[in-house]
């Protein structure tokens, strides 16, 4: 029961976008649909195809060289190609808008100069999002072929060269195979992301699916279109996870006699080189080139109301952050503990896999399917107590940022869950035998055995869901109340004025809040310590 009460509300927004796909055709909904529906689809996928080249090729190619390879820094890298994931894509997007603005006044100075026809390309196009997009999403195409790699047993390679292969023909004929469903899994994620994006697209002009819901939602006016236009979104992400699972199948092998790890191979010279300029360059455009632009224009610049009223959006941020986090952290206990005792129930498993449904679905389609819903039962609610205690309470859910919190936890219980999960597992069986014999309830089992053993994967699951909603942007534009700013909204409100400078200091924040816990997943991946810091 646990575990449907927990699902219910997350199935909401759903049923809610699915049913606007039998809602007779307006006339708004007709016209988008003959004029602009199929360019909105048709960049939606070509920027998911792009996203897709880009991550595959700088995530695999990285966990290849990292994973395989000796060369120097490869454990330093090993970590710290991570990093990139911390940053937003739309603060990555606004850092290089301004810095390809000053690349074109200094190509109106060559032409003036030497009367030539120079031109440089354009940051703010389809492929330009599609770069931004694949350098700060390729971390998750990067840990999951890293793993996948590692992990490969030398004597499937050994085999293959004493049959005569060459190196060149045991990568592709073994070494990516055996990789292909972590592949497929890490693909799977940064398209979702990609899929979800808003803040990328917009600054740089690309009408796709998420541009077009919000313009219709805001600028139009047009709800029920956006609504049909958000269920179009929705059939792409369902898509998308249908053929995740179709290309993981064979994930599950058989183990060979010897399953040791393959020894990694010392490149020398030249190879070396070229190894550490392909480790080395997502790293440079993924994020140290928009850290040093920003950190230019905090210190010359910076926010205008930089004091008290930048604190209030700090203080919004960490409020709704926190709180989101800590009902994710209490959820995901509840449906893991539940999973644990009664795993074997079908409900169960449906309510659970239903729950955790949210983080495959863009914020944006979350925040519209909910808010009809959600204004049905407050105005339900409010007209009830006016009748019987003769009090206006107003609006209690959309007026407030409750509905940020709900959309929030709908969107991002996924990423505590699997935390939380991952933990759970870790603890034997044993323990809850040995409990059960002592006569201990389960309730009273979870705080005095389990939860103890839990801290390090609830501080994780805390700190994950943190970070996912510090940089939620497109949930948040959609659902948060009057006046209330976030990190994320005061930055996307100074960058979409072209007020980058001024849009600095809150993207930095945002960014330095975002490193915390990508460290910390980077320490358990890759079991970092203060005596081990450069070992993996």
């Amino acid at each position: 029961m646990i575990a449907l009460a927990i699902a219910l509300p997350i199935a909401v927004p759903i049923v809610a976008i699915l049913l606007y796909f039998f809602v007779p055709a307006s006339a708004t909904w007709v016209h988008l649909r003959e004029t602009v529906l199929l360019e909105y689809i048709g960049n939606t996928v070509a920027l998911l195809l792009c996203v897709a080249c880009v991550t595959a090729l700088v995530g695999v190619g990285c966990a290849w060289l990292t994973a395989t390879k000796e060369f120097p820094g490869r454990h330093v890298f090993a970590w710290v190609l991570i990093l990139p994931l911390a940053a937003p894509a739309y603060v990555v997007a606004y850092a290089y808008g301004d810095l390809f603005a000053n690349l074109a006044q200094v190509q109106s100075w060559i032409q003036e100069v030497t009367v030539s026809d120079l031109r440089l390309p354009s940051i703010r196009s389809l492929p330009g999002a599609a770069l931004v997009l694949g350098f700060t999403l390729y971390p998750y195409v990067y840990l999951l072929a890293y793993n996948a790699f590692a992990e490969q047993a030398a004597p499937m390679t050994e085999a293959a060269r004493t049959l005569g292969l060459t190196p060149r023909r045991v990568f592709f004929k073994i070494t990516l195979p055996h990789a292909r469903p972590a592949i497929a899994g890490g693909l799977a994620l940064a398209l979702m992301e990609t899929a979800a994006d808003f803040g990328v697209v917009e600054f740089f002009g690309v009408p796709t699916l998420t541009n077009g819901i919000f313009r219709t939602w805001y600028a139009m006016g047009e709800h029920q279109a956006a609504m049909q236009l958000a269920g179009w979104l929705f059939a792409i992400v369902v898509l998308l996870v249908v053929l995740e699972r179709i290309a993981r199948r064979g994930l599950h092998a058989n183990p060979v006699s010897r399953n040791a790890p393959g020894v990694r191979t010392r490149l020398r010279g030249w190879r070396s080189l070229i190894a550490v300029v392909c480790c080395a360059l997502p790293l440079l455009f993924g994020l140290a080139i928009p850290v040093l632009v920003l950190l230019r224009h905090a210190i010359e610049t910076g926010d205008p109301t930089f004091g008290m009223q930048f604190l209030d959006y700090v203080l919004n941020t960490v409020s709704v952050a926190t709180i989101t986090a800590i009902l994710a952290v209490i959820f995901s206990v509840c449906l893991t503990y539940a999973a644990r005792l009664q795993g074997d129930r079908a409900i169960l498993r449906l309510g659970v896999r239903t729950a955790t449904l949210g983080y495959a679905i863009p914020g944006m389609v979350l925040a519209i399917g909910v808010l009809g819903p959600l204004t049905s039962i407050d105005r339900t609610f409010a007209m009830w107590v006016q009748s019987t205690f003769d009090v206006n309470i107003g609006l209690i859910m959309t007026g407030s940022a409750a509905a940020l919190v709900f959309v929030y936890l709908a969107r991002f219980l996924t990423v505590s869950f699997n935390s939380v999960e991952g933990g759970m597992a870790r603890i034997h069986p044993n323990y809850d035998d040995a409990a059960r014999s002592l006569g201990t309830k389960p309730i009273r089992t979870l705080s005095r055995v389990h939860l103890p053993l839990l801290t390090p994967a609830l501080l994780t699951a805390f700190l994950l869901v943190f970070v996912d909603v510090v940089k939620e942007l497109p949930a948040t534009l959609i659902l948060r109340p009057f006046n209330f700013e976030t990190l994320a909204t005061r930055t996307y409100r100074l960058a979409s004025d072209e007020r980058i400078a001024e849009a600095s200091t809150a993207a930095l924040l945002i960014l330095l809040v975002g490193l915390v816990p990508t460290i910390v997943l980077a320490a358990q991946r890759f079991g970092l310590r203060r005596s081990k810091l450069l070992q993996v």
